[in-house]
């Protein structure tokens, strides 16, 4: 017989209270459950949290909570609310196909310039293929756009100017993240997943612009690739794709901890600020974007947007202080960085992490973050009286990554197990 759906107790518990009339847990009786576990020897020598009220924004408990620590994929975070709040969640990133004004014959030049898109598919059908923007629908387009002007002849080239800097992640080549660049496809992954590890392309912006070459000679169009260019300010836009609303790319990259969908975003923020969109540039711009929302921010670095980069410096309050800002009805535009969140047991990367008679399970909705002697875990919990609370727990130093995974998990599943008033 199917086993029976863990029960949801603690969830319909909180729905039958208006907003912010549950009693709120009181400081002493969270240190009181909270202090012994964040004493775990699992979590190494390095402990930082917070938990925060979310209706009121107040702190109800905390421990070296304003201390910069390696925040791993929690930075995603940070990423999030920088992109969503500096480009708006309706936003979308286009791809296009641009045809160069002159040209010998019937031979014409093509340019397919990168917007940034890393979602961009090449594929017929798979995982979210029905809401991606196509390679195979621009090439369609853009043959259909040259047949309409008698041009079956193309010299094809790529623009990936809208981004600068080094492509390469520091990590250096890895199964986690494609070198960063303006155009890619499937996230340049060489195989058929949609998240996780992967082998991963070396030249993401000549792959997508081989297999473009190959849709465009299936539609008829005789291609003779050469080397990537720059579209000029005279040329005429021949097809266009756009990716999911940003909103869903949130979502998508916080659910599956996707480092190609942050280092896009990071870079798009740094674009719509004018900074250089690079690293460095993304970190400016992310670093400026939330000190526009008044959030805290000292010893805060964002090297990377994908949390990959050990030099990132968060505190458990700045993250706490993003979900609580995310988690605000009067900024609904910031809504993703919550709704994304991997659900205990059910989504993402906490899909495996929650037994199905934890309390934590479905209720918690959280962020992991795990590099080698790093973990850390940060979101939102409904309590047992109804209460929503917003949460952080950092730790670096730890030996054991799964004991130190264990006993975060149970902090989060101790919130939510609680009155503690």
């Amino acid at each position: 017989m199917p086993e029976t759906a863990p029960s949801a107790r603690t969830v319909l518990a909180g729905i039958g209270a208006p907003a912010g009339t549950a009693p709120v847990p009181t400081e002493r009786a969270l240190a009181d459950v909270l202090d012994p576990l964040l004493r775990d020897r699992a979590l190494g020598p390095e402990r930082a949290a917070v938990v925060v009220d979310a209706a009121t924004g107040k702190r109800v408990y905390g421990k070296d909570a304003g201390r910069g620590l390696t925040p791993a994929s929690t930075v995603k975070i940070a990423t999030a609310v920088a992109a969503l709040s500096a480009l708006g969640p309706d936003h979308r990133i286009a791809t296009r196909a641009v045809l160069e004004p002159g040209g010998s014959g019937d031979t014409r030049d093509v340019v397919l310039v990168g917007g940034g898109d890393p979602t961009l598919t090449a594929r017929k059908d798979g995982r979210y293929t029905d809401t991606a923007a196509s390679l195979r629908r621009l090439a369609a387009d853009t043959a259909r756009a040259l047949e309409a002007r008698h041009v079956d002849e193309v010299k094809l080239s790529y623009d990936t100017s809208l981004y600068a800097g080094p492509a390469q992640h520091p990590i250096g080549p890895n199964e986690n993240i494609t070198p960063v660049s303006a155009l890619m496809i499937d996230e340049g992954r060489l195989d058929d997943s949609s998240s996780g590890p992967a082998p991963r392309s070396g030249d993401p912006a000549g792959d997508a612009t081989e297999k473009f070459a190959e849709f465009l000679r299936d539609h008829g169009i005789k291609t003779e690739r050469t080397e990537g260019t720059r579209a000029s300010g005279r040329a005429e836009s021949l097809a266009e794709v756009e990716s999911p609303p940003l909103s869903a790319l949130v979502e998508r990259m916080l659910t599956h901890s996707d480092n190609d969908i942050a280092e896009a975003l990071a870079r798009q923020t740094a674009v719509a600020a004018k900074e250089r969109p690079s690293f460095e540039g993304a970190d400016k711009a992310v670093h400026a974007q939330l000190a526009k929302l008044g959030l805290p921010l000292s010893g805060a670095r964002f090297a990377d947007g994908s949390g990959l980069d050990r030099a990132d410096r968060v505190s458990a309050e700045l993250l706490g202080a993003l979900l609580h800002k995310a988690a605000d009805p009067a900024r609904p535009e910031l809504r993703s960085a919550v709704t994304g969140l991997p659900v205990a047991g059910f989504t993402g990367t906490l899909v495996d992490r929650y037994p199905k008679d934890s309390a934590g399970t479905g209720v918690v909705r959280a962020k992991t973050g795990t590099l080698t002697g790093v973990n850390t875990l940060a979101g939102t919990v409904v309590d047992a009286d109804g209460r929503l609370l917003v949460f952080a727990f950092m730790t670096t130093g730890t030996s054991d990554p799964q004991a130190a995974q264990k006993t975060l998990d149970k902090m989060a599943t101790t919130l939510a197990n609680c009155g503690c008033r």
